[in-house]
């Protein structure tokens, strides 16, 4: 499978070797594999439409840039899930008894899905929102 390659405005197609290398990119990192690895490092590449260099390059720069797991953030996070769960729940516990109905289990599932998907989201903000707060001793003498 051929992906058709978009120039990067940081290569030059003048290089020595004429193959666009970039400029910039003067440092090396290597490792040593096991043939089988070499072999599923370049079956994954290929899969990607990617040389085996630039598909190696994208890992590794994605995971050193992932922000590491804070576990006050973690922790906020499950708590934050449980708080909407709970009253989302209760709510609609209350608005289907006041309805003669019973809650029914897709409902459940609905809410315990929006947790997840708001969770992370709702921390951080609170957690922003604390530490924009001044402290009881900044600002005074």
């Amino acid at each position: 499978m051929n992906t058709p390659r978009i120039p990067n405005p940081l290569s030059s197609p003048d290089s020595p070797k004429g193959d666009g290398r970039s400029l910039l990119r003067v440092k090396t990192i290597a490792t040593r594999v096991t043939p089988e690895e070499l072999a599923e490092v370049e079956t994954a590449a290929e899969a990607a439409g990617k040389t085996v260099a630039e598909w190696l390059r994208e890992l590794a720069l994605k995971a050193a840039r992932e922000r590491p797991a804070d576990p006050t953030e973690l922790l906020l996070a499950e708590v934050s899930a449980l708080r909407y769960m709970l009253l989302n729940l209760f709510h609609a516990t209350a608005q289907a008894n006041a309805e003669g109905k019973h809650l029914l289990p897709d409902s459940v599932v609905k809410i315990r899905d929006q947790a997840n998907l708001r969770k992370l989201a709702d921390a951080r903000k609170l957690l922003a929102e604390f530490l924009s707060q001044e402290g009881p001793d900044e600002g005074k003498p």
